[in-house]
């Protein structure tokens, strides 16, 4: 039974704010098949090439406990606005950009756009959807949007990159803010927070920037230079102390820019656990199966993004299906076993590898399957976390949820990335290179291909090759260990929820 609080209006904000968190999940790996294109054109470093990837999620993650704070004191449409105000002045630097550094600059202004964007569109439909039940299928559509657009981010990439170059890529951003922008002014309500009067807490907001940045940094530059570089542990360390005096600070205010003891509930603090560890292995899935198809199995862009589609499209089924598995069942099996199959699909490539050759066939099976516990588990640890949390503190809910997804996304890439380039380097066979070119080889297979591509000829070829069969090899190990980590979140959902957990309760 509807409650009489419902708002007419609440499909039509629904479809607007899906509209929104697609075009920022998209653009989280929308560029991973437009990156071949941009290397060569621009001719960015190995470090280069990293940053370009991983500083919109950092930035974004980075700056989400403050966006968040401020849409509950500012107004969450407006912010949503300002937002994407910022989201299209970034791509517009994009689509002029002719340095790396440009592209760098743009895509960590577009994170600071997003930012300001997501903790507003899970605001925002918390607040509008009243209902238990409506609201469970309502956030199922957000977890669908959520993982399809970034699923779904190579295969738009790769229509725009083979006809018009990866500056498209940033292009299709304008057009798809103006329209949502249009809606929003006229159909979005508006909403603050009870808790957000009183001072501006400036020490938490830079105790929070710092403490993320610093983390993701320091996890970044660890898996780059490894466990000598002195440079990622000062980054580790001055995490820790930030974050610490974060969470302290936050713990003593009455009206806290995030409110941390949201952790004390369990079902809060597994459902958080659940969307971070299997991001960390999607986001590095993504990226290097994209790599793959083009550089391992010589697809273009296009043909990339469209091999790539069973993932989307499983997601997207498994999503819809989840809010009636959540009814029918304890969440702890729901989640629990959605995380089994994400981490079955994470690990058959791998296992495929130990008996036979790995072609397509077995990333679109792995592809598929992950894709479906993919679904069933975000979707179930989203609702779970936002029905944990009550209505007045859904904002530190909505934040901490999306830095969950965004950080573990760029975690993945920047740790399991890492993993996979050391092992691609080790599997190099000795080549007949000198040391200039051996160095840009080795560097990535990326710098092969183009490489392999200056040389031409035989020398190219047998390059091209070598440097593909290392790819292959060095990727899977990488795979096995996502899906590790996906158990790992199993059996913490199966450990700590309570067995009679439902997701019925209004708040």
């Amino acid at each position: 039974m509807h409650t009489p609080t419902q708002d007419p209006r609440r499909w039509i904000v629904l479809t607007i704010l899906s509209g929104s968190l697609l075009l920022i999940s998209m653009d989280t790996t929308i560029l991973n098949v437009a990156f071949p294109s941009l290397v060569g054109d621009l001719q960015p470093g190995a470090v280069q090439q990293l940053w370009i990837i991983d500083i919109y999620a950092l930035a974004l993650s980075g700056l989400l406990v403050t966006a968040g704070a401020l849409g509950d004191r500012w107004g969450r449409k407006r912010l949503l606005m300002a937002g994407f105000g910022i989201f299209a002045l970034a791509s517009l630097i994009a689509v002029f950009s002719t340095e790396a550094w440009h592209v760098i600059a743009a895509r960590a202004l577009l994170g600071v756009g997003g930012a300001a964007i997501m903790p507003s569109t899970l605001s925002i439909l918390r607040s509008v959807f009243t209902d238990a039940k409506e609201r469970a299928f309502a956030l199922a559509v957000w977890a669908a949007v959520f993982g399809g657009g970034m699923a779904f981010g190579p295969v738009v990439g790769g229509l725009l990159v083979q006809d018009y170059g990866w500056h498209s890529a940033f292009l299709l951003n304008l057009p798809v803010t103006a329209v949502i922008v249009a809606a929003g002014l006229r159909y979005l309500p508006e909403s603050r927070s009870p808790r957000s009067a009183g001072k501006w807490d400036w020490t938490g907001v830079a105790q929070s920037i710092v403490g993320m940045l610093a983390l993701a940094g320091g996890i970044k530059q660890l898996g780059k230079s490894g466990v000598a570089d002195p440079l990622p542990w000062a980054l580790l360390i001055l995490a820790a102390i930030s974050l610490t005096l974060f969470v302290r600070r936050q713990l003593r205010l009455d009206n806290p820019l995030l409110q941390v003891r949201l952790f004390t509930k369990p079902a809060f603090s597994v459902a958080a656990t659940a969307i971070f560890l299997p991001m960390v292995g999607m986001g590095a899935i993504l990226f290097l199966v994209t790599q793959w198809f083009q550089y391992g199995q010589g697809y273009t862009p296009l043909e990339a993004g469209l091999h790539l589609l069973p993932a989307p499209l499983a997601l997207i089924c498994a999503s819809m299906v989840a809010p009636s598995l959540m009814q029918r069942f304890a969440i702890r099996h729901v989640l629990g076993g959605g995380l089994v199959v994400l981490a079955a699909g994470m690990a058959l490539p791998w296992t495929l590898q130990q008996f036979t050759g790995l072609g397509y066939p077995a990333f679109a099976a792995a592809l598929t399957i992950m894709g479906l516990g993919a679904g069933i588990a975000t979707t179930v640890a989203s609702v779970t976390l936002i029905s944990a949390a009550p209505a007045d503190e859904v904002s530190s809910a909505a934040a901490i949820e999306e830095t969950c997804y965004e950080l573990g996304s760029a975690m993945g890439v920047a740790i399991l990335g890492s993993t996979a380039a050391a092992l691609y380097r080790g599997n190099l066979p000795a080549l007949d290179l000198d040391a200039p070119t051996l160095a840009a080889v080795r560097d990535s297979v990326g710098e092969a291909a183009h490489t392999a591509e200056q040389l031409g000829g035989g020398l190219g070829r047998t390059l091209l090759e070598a440097a593909s069969q290392s790819y292959t090899l060095a990727i899977t190990p990488a795979f096995l260990m996502a899906g590790v980590l996906a158990i790992a979140a199993a059996a913490t959902t199966w450990t700590l929820i309570p067995r009679d957990l439902r997701p019925t309760e209004n708040h």
